[in-house]
């Protein structure tokens, strides 16, 4: 039986064990500091566990998998929910900026039907930062809890990135591991594999910390996940319904929509398979309007104004402040290094998305796991070229390449598939027929199982 997935693991816990010491010695952001201290006690002890597991017989996924659950909750819930009570208390620094200002956003659409302030509103603010709301509409969902009941640990809107986020997560699991009764069929994704994407999501440190100390870009890339799912399984009205939601909370989930249109229509063409049907692009884009135009629509009747002042204005670096999203990536150094940088680094990102656009027109994806690669390159060249972009958004690529094992098992049909069906599903006997088999159809996804 190998023990290639057990060194993964505990080469990914130390390494993370030695990020969250770091994070908490070295940081000078509070919350950040917070969170690698009480990180720093989870992953630790589950690389201690990875190494008893190690020198253990027998089959391991089970373990593997409470290992995962714990971690989990030690570098995310744990830490977020300690943060969360502390906040509520009156302790400072126990959150980012995002997490007051989608608080205030909600606030602001239950009193006056905007989550926005004018540029003038703004600009009279004590800390006008605070008073810009860079998201779409539908973000101001997540503040509402703390509008309506007040602040307590239970209405901040990480507790409520996380649940979204997680509920995605499951989602998508249970639509990666086959049909009904059959969490082993042909077209399902094994377990190791989506034990990896799980723990991308939830125990990878850029993850985690985000999670517990500002999590707003979680639930949209979760969405973008569950999509991804729904594409697979050739549901383009819950697909477009799914990454409709995620472009009502952030631009970021736009380029995803494209592509995962792409797919669409491939996959629903003339050369697409009996049981897609037709009509799926149509079916997709209506689903991905209902969220968008539900969330869009009321608000820029209201103030169109304030939409263009946080969304776009700011978005693009004129607004009354600076962004406080200045990490040294090719963008920001262009923008403000460069003569003519402001210019010239819009019209980077512009050529960019062309060319990815022509690219997609050529060699559009045929599967949802060939579109997990296209989104995670485009949202990476994205953060890369905006001109206020940090390196936190590294955590897309990281959850859609993690995300992308389970979706290109379930393509392949891997041994968890194809070559284990008709089986018991028994952690044993799989264990068993994975030393037997070898590797796959999916030599990549096989090696990171």
């Amino acid at each position: 039986m190998s023990n290639r997935p057990l060194i993964i693991d505990l080469a990914c816990y130390g390494a993370a064990a030695l990020f969250a010491g770091a994070t908490a010695l070295w940081t000078t952001l509070d919350s950040h500091a917070q969170w690698g201290a009480i990180a720093f006690g989870g992953y630790l002890p589950a690389a201690i566990c990875a190494v008893i597991l190690l020198v253990q017989p027998g089959p391991v996924w089970r373990r593997r998998a409470f290992v995962t659950v714990g971690a989990a909750l030690a570098v995310t819930a744990i830490p977020l929910t300690l943060m969360a009570i502390e906040r509520a208390s009156g302790v400072s620094g126990r959150a980012q900026e995002e997490v007051l200002v989608v608080e205030a956003s909600g606030a602001r659409l239950l009193g006056t039907g905007s989550p926005y302030l004018h540029a003038d509103a703004i600009a009279a603010l004590p800390e006008p930062l605070l008073g810009y709301n860079p998201y779409q509409p539908g973000m101001a969902v997540f503040g509402i809890p703390a509008a309506l009941f007040g602040q307590h640990w239970w209405t901040d809107a990480r507790v409520y990135f996380l649940l979204a986020a997680a509920a995605c997560a499951i989602g998508a699991v249970r639509l990666l591991r086959g049909g009904p009764g059959s969490a082993l069929g042909a077209t399902g994704a094994g377990k190791g594999p989506l034990l990896r994407a799980v723990q991308a999501t939830f125990v990878f440190p850029v993850c985690a910390l985000t999670f517990a100390t500002g999590g707003d870009d979680m639930p949209v890339v979760a969405l973008i996940v569950l999509a991804l799912a729904f594409a697979h399984r050739e549901r383009p009205l819950a697909a477009g319904l799914a990454i409709g939601a995620a472009a009502a909370l952030k631009l970021f989930a736009w380029p995803a929509a494209v592509v995962i249109a792409f797919l669409t229509l491939q996959t629903h063409g003339p050369q697409a398979s009996p049981r897609a049907g037709s009509g799926g692009l149509k079916h997709y884009l209506a689903g991905f309007a209902v969220p968008v135009a539900a969330t869009m629509l009321p608000v820029l009747a209201v103030d169109a104004r304030g939409f263009f002042d946080n969304v776009i204005a700011f978005g693009l670096g004129h607004g009354v402040v600076t962004s406080p999203a200045q990490s040294p990536l090719p963008g920001f150094l262009v923008a403000h290094y460069v003569p003519g940088g402001d210019l010239i680094a819009p019209a980077l990102l512009g050529l960019a998305a062309l060319v990815i656009a022509g690219l997609l027109w050529t060699r559009p994806p045929v599967t949802a796991a060939s579109a997990a690669l296209w989104c995670a390159a485009g949202l990476s060249t994205a953060f890369l070229l905006m001109p206020s972009t940090r390196f936190g958004y590294l955590l897309y690529p990281v959850v859609l390449l993690g995300w992308w094992l389970p979706l290109r098992d379930a393509v392949a049909g891997t041994v968890t598939g194809t070559l284990f069906q008709g089986l018991a599903q028994d952690d044993e006997v799989v264990d068993e027929l994975e030393e037997e088999t070898g590797l796959g159809p999916s030599m990549a996804v096989e090696w990171w199982r």
